[in-house]
């Protein structure tokens, strides 16, 4: 499933759309919603752009969320346009495990950290290590090396209980628990922030929204 079925999907679930109406129902107005999905590959971005039911509220960017001089000043400026200081809602899918291979334990933490402090609300599914194990079979079969820090990952086996973990533990959220699971069979696990006065406005009335999937 590609980053603009997600995103989409996501924007109907929130505004209680059809598959097919290129609006709110009548019950959604005075709603405003506004969408933005990041992915580290510009193609795909084209793409996503190109065929956007919602070109106004859904914004498609090519972003490397792992790149501070690049991230900050992006999200701080589009935050500005809606007169806010966080997102309420931050979904971040299908990720996790290639920040972790590629940038180790110390970069999938300042990741989760990142992602704490973007929302009052995050939405998270977990790859499980049975798909690190995948990747790198497949990586392997197609003659290259491992992944740089495959070998070396600390945080292994339950994946996703180290995951909640750092989150609760060290960036000051709180789980809700588990959401249910995707066709794939991976968890979508919901947190809250703890931090005081975490909410600015009650989640789908916000202005904003922000959804990762980098890779």
């Amino acid at each position: 499933i590609s980053l603009q079925e997600l995103s989409l999907a996501l924007y109907r679930h929130l505004l209680g759309l059809r598959e097919g109406d290129s609006r709110p129902d009548p019950e959604a107005a005075g709603k405003q919603l506004n969408l933005l999905c990041c992915d580290i590959d510009p193609e795909l971005i084209r793409r996503a752009r190109q065929s956007s039911p919602f070109p106004e509220s859904v914004s498609f960017v090519p972003l490397d969320i792992m790149d501070p001089d690049a991230r900050g000043p992006f999200l701080s400026s589009h935050l500005e346009r809606f007169g806010r200081s966080r997102f309420d809602l931050v979904s971040c899918l299908s990720v996790t495990m290639w920040i972790h291979l590629r940038h180790g334990d110390g970069g999938l933490r300042e990741f989760l950290a990142f992602l704490a402090s973007l929302g009052s609300v995050l939405l998270l599914e977990p790859q499980p290590w049975k798909c690190y194990r995948a990747a790198a079979r497949r990586l392997r079969r197609a003659g290259r090396t491992d992944f740089e820090h495959f070998r070396s990952l600390g945080i292994r086996g339950d994946v996703e209980g180290g995951i909640s973990r750092i989150l609760t533990r060290e960036c000051a959220m709180e789980s809700l628990g588990c959401l249910g699971s995707t066709d794939w069979h991976r968890s979508l696990l919901l947190f809250r922030s703890s931090r005081e006065g975490a909410p600015e406005r009650p989640l789908g009335a916000g202005e904003s929204e922000g959804e990762s999937r980098n890779s």
